[in-house]
């Protein structure tokens, strides 16, 4: 009995391919550049990225000895100007460089921090990994999708609820490890903290976001938009000094964080000092240890 696409094992496929997924960016195979020219529709880089964004771009890549070093600050330049990474963002980051469309591709397919899809207003990632996961964060995760969406067509994994880019739009993630097990369930908002979720302080959190206001954060900056956080991570801050030190300066650690630290402070524990341990003779290529 054959299968309908390539699997492991003896079978015969019916087909040589697998049918791709919706996460791709070819659109069409064309046999010549004349029917190519067709498939995809680009809008002139110009009509998307003004002087002011194009100038930030020269600014990311003064910062740096080889300009392709600017691509990660220059993918969210453009994710603060669109709120995802589109085609004609992956040609203006080639441009900027003197890079390929194809090498610009390859760095903003690899890293999930660039979305290939517009965003919403706010990006909601909810931890999903080992400790987030048994606390309660798989049970979060659940519950934003059916409130977001419904019980018949719950919200999907950076999906948007809402219109994209327009005010209370959220796209909901499950996400890797967020680096703060000592505060498990956590999720972040436009990746600031909200930490020890539960369901229902992740629904308020979502219903405020939809409704316009900016809960604050745990710890950490003061909450933006998606677009705000983006600007921030290319490496532009308020030119205000009093809102630029409230963004830095904001509380980043907790008391679940230090406490171990405090008690090893508390009872006197330090480290043990290293101590150089010769390494172990192997052997040669001639077979002699050495």
């Amino acid at each position: 009995m054959s299968t309908a696409v390539p699997e492991p094992g003896s079978k015969d496929a019916v087909t040589t391919h697998a049918a791709a997924g919706p996460d791709v960016d070819v659109v069409a195979i064309a046999p010549d550049p004349e029917v190519a020219a067709g498939i995809i529709t680009e809008t002139p880089l110009e009509d998307v990225f003004d002087a002011g964004t194009t100038a930030q771009a020269q600014e990311i890549i003064s910062r740096y000895p080889m300009s392709r070093s600017a691509l990660l600050p220059m993918l969210h330049l453009v994710q603060s100007v669109q709120g995802y990474v589109s085609q004609e963002g992956i040609a203006f980051c080639a441009k900027q460089l003197d890079l390929s469309d194809a090498e610009v591709s390859a760095v903003a397919t690899f890293y999930t921090m660039y979305k290939r899809k517009p965003c919403g207003e706010h990006l909601v990632s909810v931890c999903t990994n080992t400790l987030c996961a048994a606390m309660g964060g798989d049970a979060i995760y659940k519950r934003l999708q059916t409130h977001l969406g419904s019980e018949e067509e719950p919200l999907g994994h950076n999906e948007t609820a809402g219109t994209p880019n327009e005010p209370g739009s959220i796209t909901l993630e499950h996400a890797e490890c967020l680096a703060a097990c000592d505060l498990a369930p956590v999720i972040q908002v436009n990746y600031e903290y909200f930490d020890n979720q539960t369901e229902d302080k992740a629904v308020a959190l979502v219903d405020a976001l939809q409704a316009g206001k900016k809960p604050a954060p745990t710890r950490g900056a003061p909450l933006s938009s998606f677009k705000g956080a983006e600007l921030q991570l290319a490496g532009f801050f308020p030119e205000d000094e009093r809102q630029y030190r409230a963004d830095v300066d904001g509380p980043s650690q907790a008391v679940e964080t230090l406490r171990g630290a405090k008690l090893a402070q508390d009872r006197g524990w330090v480290a043990p000092v290293a101590q150089d341990v010769p390494l172990p003779a192997v052997p040669s290529k001639d077979g002699e240890k050495k």
